[in-house]
């Protein structure tokens, strides 16, 4: 295993100018993580099923350079609103609208990985207008592997009815090419938001999308993606767990004004695991003219 050196959310943090708080989207309460100002486009970072802000710690302070830069939590995620009922893809794309409409942006550039990827993806065929470009990272919503959807909703469940440091581990690990790369502090970050009064019943609501029946609807279809009219990247890792590079490769072939980025030796969060390449590919898609 890898030896890396000490780091925590607040050292990868700690020479960004940003700001965390809470703003009213809609009816829902959102929790974000901001870096920038609004004399530059508008950025919103979304994460995976069972995330937080905090998956993008490593990507703030590159990106808001050049962006106005918002990393959200879902609702019935991290810090945010937790609807008592089964969590779909609309009712994200509620919060997102919502959001926008509080920031005060008509268009925004979206970012989104895995559940965040698959919320971008909708978000893009629904409201065209509202979209700069995409970047979809390992995004969901296009394949129902019973074994992927089983050992997710097994180790996310596990780790909400007994929060324990070694449960949330092994949960964080199931992100990673190299497990090392969970560090204590993220560990005890993602345990603090497990911990939460009602997480079990929010759990149970935001893992709706691992039952076969309700994924099916959400999912996004081949017809679905040749939709997407906007300019979009798909990334893909060559040890995502959630699928095979083959997989990103289909994507990017259906979305027409599309480009596809393999990122080596990374598994499901290649925006932390190697934010510099991430952050390069990333930049050179989205400035691109």
């Amino acid at each position: 295993m890898t030896q890396h050196p000490y780091t925590s959310v607040w050292s990868d943090l700690a020479q960004t100018e940003f700001s965390q708080g809470y703003i009213q989207a809609g009816p829902y309460r959102t929790r974000y993580l901001h870096a920038g100002d609004s004399s530059k486009p508008t950025l919103i970072a979304m994460h995976g099923i069972t995330g937080h802000a905090e998956a993008y710690v490593r990507n703030l302070q590159p990106l808001s350079e050049h962006f106005d830069v918002w990393a959200i939590d879902f609702i019935g995620h991290g810090y945010s609103t937790k609807p008592e009922h089964p969590l779909e893809i609309k009712h994200y794309i509620e919060q997102l609208l919502g959001f926008m409409d509080a920031i005060g942006v008509e268009k925004a550039y979206l970012t989104g990985e895995s559940l965040g990827g698959w919320v971008t993806a909708q978000f893009a065929i629904d409201y065209p207008e509202k979209v700069e470009r995409i970047f979809l990272n390992t995004m969901g919503g296009t394949m129902a592997n019973p074994v992927v959807m089983e050992r997710l909703y097994t180790l996310s469940m596990e780790a909400a009815k007994d929060p324990s440091w070694d449960r949330v581990k092994t949960r964080l690990e199931w992100l990673m090419a190299d497990p090392s790369m969970v560090t204590d502090d993220l560990i005890r970050t993602r345990q603090a938001i497990f911990q939460q009064p009602g997480w079990l019943k929010a759990c149970e609501a935001n893992m709706a999308l691992q039952n076969p029946e309700t994924r099916k609807r959400n999912m996004l279809t081949d017809e679905a993606l040749a939709q997407i009219k906007v300019p979009a990247l798909v990334l893909w890792t060559t040890k995502d767990p959630s699928g095979p590079v083959d997989e990103g490769r289909r994507i990017a072939g259906l979305i027409p004004n599309s480009e596809l980025a393999i990122m080596e030796n990374c598994g499901h969060w290649p925006q932390y695991e190697d934010p510099a390449t991430f952050n390069k590919i990333f930049l050179d898609f989205m400035l691109a003219r």
